[in-house]
C-alpha cells in the first residue's frame, strides 16, 4: 500500500501544472532503470503485470521476469530460440505469458507458458512464407489476437479462444483491402490494442496514408480510417496506439530513421477511431510506445529512441520529461508504470 501510494504521488507531481511546481528538495518522478543484466539485448516486448511484477521480450530469444519490482529478473527465455526475435508479450500473472516472436515465414511463432517461464510450449508456427506477424492482444484471459502484414492484399489475423494455446486464422471477408506498401510497424507490441471485450485497433504505415483499423466484433470485420500522421514511406506511418475507453485513443509514430524528422507525430480520437486530429503541440520526434497513466482521464506517456514525453490534456500537447532511449512503455492499474528499449534498458516510474 505504501508503495502504491508514492507512485500515487509521484504520477500526481508528474502530471501538476506550473502552480504546483516541485517543493525545493522533492524529487521530480522519473525513470528509475532496473539493471536486467541483459545489455546486448532490445526488448520491445513489455508486459506491465503490477508494481512488482513485469515481463520482457527482445532480440537473442530472451525473455526476462521480475516479481520484486526490477531488483532482480529471472531469464525465462525459452529453450532453443536464441535466434528469434521477440517483439510482443503479454502477461495474464506472474506464471502465465505469451510472446510473439516476429519474421518472415516460420521465424514468426507464438510461446505459452503456465509456470513463470519454466517451461514454454509453442502454440503456433507461421506456415505461409508471406506473412510476417507484428503484435498481439487478449481482451481477456481466454480471447486474443495477433496479426501479420497483409496477405493477399489484406492484413492477417489470428485468434485464440483458450489463451493462446492455440490459433487460427480468421476469414478475412470483413478486412479492407490494405494500400500498396500498407503494412504494421513491429517496434513496441503496440500496433494491436484492444479496449474492453470486444473492440479493437490496428496501426499501420508505409502506404500513402497512415491508418488505424477497427473491429467491434474481435476481428472478423474491420473498417479503416485514415491518420494525420504521415506516411508514404516504408519507415513512417502510426507505430502505437493507447485507448483508455472504447472512444478515447491515442496514436504515436513517425519516422524511425535517426536522420529524418517527425512532424506530427501524434495524433487523438474521441469517437472510436472514426475520426483523428492532429496533437496541437506533438512529441518532437519519433516515437514508437504509448500508454494512459493509471486512473487517468488526460494523461498519458509517449516514449521513442530520443525521449519520453508527458500529457496531461489527452493528447492534444506534449512536452519531453526524459532523454533516455525506450521503445515502449506500459501502465498498471495499481500504479505500476514501465519502460524498457534497447541494451537491455527497463525502467519503472519512482519519486
Amino acid at each position: 500500500m505504501a508503495a502504491a501510494v508514492a507512485c500515487g504521488a509521484a504520477l500526481a507531481a508528474l502530471t501538476a501544472g506550473p502552480a504546483q511546481a516541485q517543493a525545493p528538495g522533492q524529487r521530480a518522478p522519473h525513470w528509475e532503470l532496473k539493471d536486467s543484466g541483459t545489455p546486448d539485448v532490445r526488448f520491445r516486448g513489455l508486459a506491465a503485470v503490477g508494481r512488482e511484477t513485469a515481463w520482457v521480450a527482445g532480440t537473442q530469444g530472451t525473455v526476462l521476469r521480475t516479481t520484486d519490482g526490477g531488483k532482480s529478473w529471472r531469464n525465462v527465455s525459452p529453450p532453443g530460440a536464441s535466434e528469434l526475435q521477440f517483439r510482443d508479450v503479454e502477461a495474464f500473472d506472474a506464471r502465465r505469458a505469451v510472446v510473439l516472436a516476429i519474421g518472415e515465414g516460420e521465424a514468426s511463432r507464438v510461446y505459452r507458458t503456465d509456470d513463470g517461464g519454466a517451461t514454454w510450449t509453442e502454440s503456433f508456427r507461421n506456415t505461409d512464407a508471406r506473412a510476417f506477424y507484428d503484435c498481439l492482444t487478449f481482451f481477456d484471459r481466454r480471447h486474443g489476437l495477433a496479426m501479420s502484414d497483409p496477405v493477399d492484399g489484406k492484413f492477417r489475423i489470428l485468434s485464440t479462444s483458450d489463451g493462446g494455446r492455440s490459433w487460427k486464422v480468421l476469414p478475412n471477408d470483413g478486412m479492407p483491402a490494405a494500400l500498396d506498401g500498407e503494412a504494421g510497424f513491429a517496434a513496441s507490441g503496440q500496433c494491436l490494442v484492444i479496449s474492453g471485450a470486444r473492440d479493437v485497433w490496428l496501426a499501420t504505415g508505409g502506404g500513402a496514408h497512415a491508418r488505424v483499423l477497427h473491429s467491434a466484433d474481435r476481428g472478423l470485420n474491420w473498417t479503416a480510417t485514415d491518420t494525420p500522421i504521415p506516411a508514404g514511406d516504408p519507415a513512417r506511418g502510426v507505430f502505437a496506439l493507447a485507448f483508455r475507453d472504447r472512444a478515447h485513443g491515442l496514436a504515436v509514430g513517425g519516422d524511425y530513421r535517426a536522420d529524418q524528422p517527425s512532424p506530427r507525430a501524434a495524433a487523438t480520437t474521441g469517437d472510436g477511431g472514426r475520426t483523428w486530429r492532429t496533437a496541437a503541440t506533438p512529441p518532437p520526434a519519433y516515437r514508437s510506445g504509448v500508454a494512459w497513466l493509471p486512473h487517468s482521464r488526460t494523461a498519458a506517456l509517449a516514449v521513442g529512441p530520443t525521449g519520453t514525453d508527458l500529457t496531461t490534456d489527452a493528447g492534444r500537447t506534449w512536452r519531453t520529461v526524459d532523454t533516455g532511449s525506450y521503445d515502449t512503455v506500459d501502465c498498471t492499474a495499481d500504479l505500476g508504470c514501465w519502460a524498457a528499449g534497447e541494451k537491455g534498458r527497463v525502467a519503472r516510474l519512482e519519486n
